[in-house]
């Protein structure tokens, strides 16, 4: 019989998850500090298994994981912060951790809290588990704006183009799968399909527009956001010009949703 999968807590900044125990293994995503993962075999340093978060499966290093997975106090708001060695900003950076990473509190000092198991970050770059999320997703995805392009990324250092979507709408306490893909299935469960005319109009801002393989949000009537490999980062441009140059690369979008 095979042994019930052990639950794991990502204690690095961020872990990838990979198709291959291998260093240079495909990433697929990423787990942020914080997040568990539920390993049902270890080989070689690596584990196999599942992120409960969006079902996602494959392989992470063991050395970014730590058991028991514990119950998590805050949430990082900044787009990114330092985990420090001591309380004190002078202190030697012990990582990076970016939006929605979690940290599980203990003591306090000045304005620092601890980070079990990590070290210390600063208490104004955290929201409490329980307190109000941030008000606006589309907001939240601007500031991402020039963040480089990451396949498979999801932290403030680089992250693909669902993973912008997700990211923005967690922190906004909202849940969205991973993939562009499901992303799509799951705009039209939820969400109003938006019809797509020529000239693009009658959209706004907070609609999703889907192609295979990809995904954007609309800031405002015009001018799409999106994560992509055109421009290698985070850009907001106008979805005309776009949609017609991943057309002419790829193909045409596939659906435009509105979320309640």
């Amino acid at each position: 019989m095979r042994a019930a999968p052990v639950t794991y807590q990502v204690t690095a900044g961020v872990s990838a998850l990979r198709r291959t125990p291998a260093d240079d293994g495909a990433m697929d995503t990423q787990l942020l500090a914080g997040e568990t993962f539920e390993v049902s075999e270890e080989a070689n340093g690596w584990g196999r298994g599942r992120a409960p978060l969006d079902g996602y499966e494959g392989w992470v290093d063991m050395t970014t994981l730590s058991a028991p997975a514990l119950i998590p106090t805050h949430t990082v708001k900044a787009l990114r912060t330092y985990v420090y060695s001591e309380p004190d900003l002078k202190s030697a950076p012990v990582c990076l951790i970016s939006m929605n990473a979690k940290i599980v509190g203990a003591r306090r000092e000045g304005r620092f809290i601890e980070a079990q198991r990590m070290g210390w970050v600063f208490d104004g770059h955290l929201r409490a588990v329980g307190e109000d999320a941030e008000p606006d997703w589309v907001s939240v995805a601007e500031r991402f704006v020039h963040t480089p392009y990451l396949w498979g990324g999801k932290e403030s250092l680089g992250l693909d183009c669902s993973g912008l979507i997700q990211t923005a709408m967690e922190a906004a306490g909202r849940f969205i799968p991973r993939d562009s893909g499901q992303q799509e299935a799951w705009a039209k469960e939820h969400g109003e399909a938006v019809a797509l005319t020529e000239d693009f109009s009658g959209l706004q801002r907070g609609d999703l527009v889907f192609w295979p393989g990809h995904v954007g949000v609309m800031t405002d009537a015009d001018t799409l956001l999106h994560a992509n490999g055109h421009h290698m980062m985070t850009v907001a441009e106008n979805l005309s010009r776009a949609a017609r140059r991943i057309a002419f690369h790829y193909a045409p979008p596939t659906g435009a949703y509105r979320l309640g």
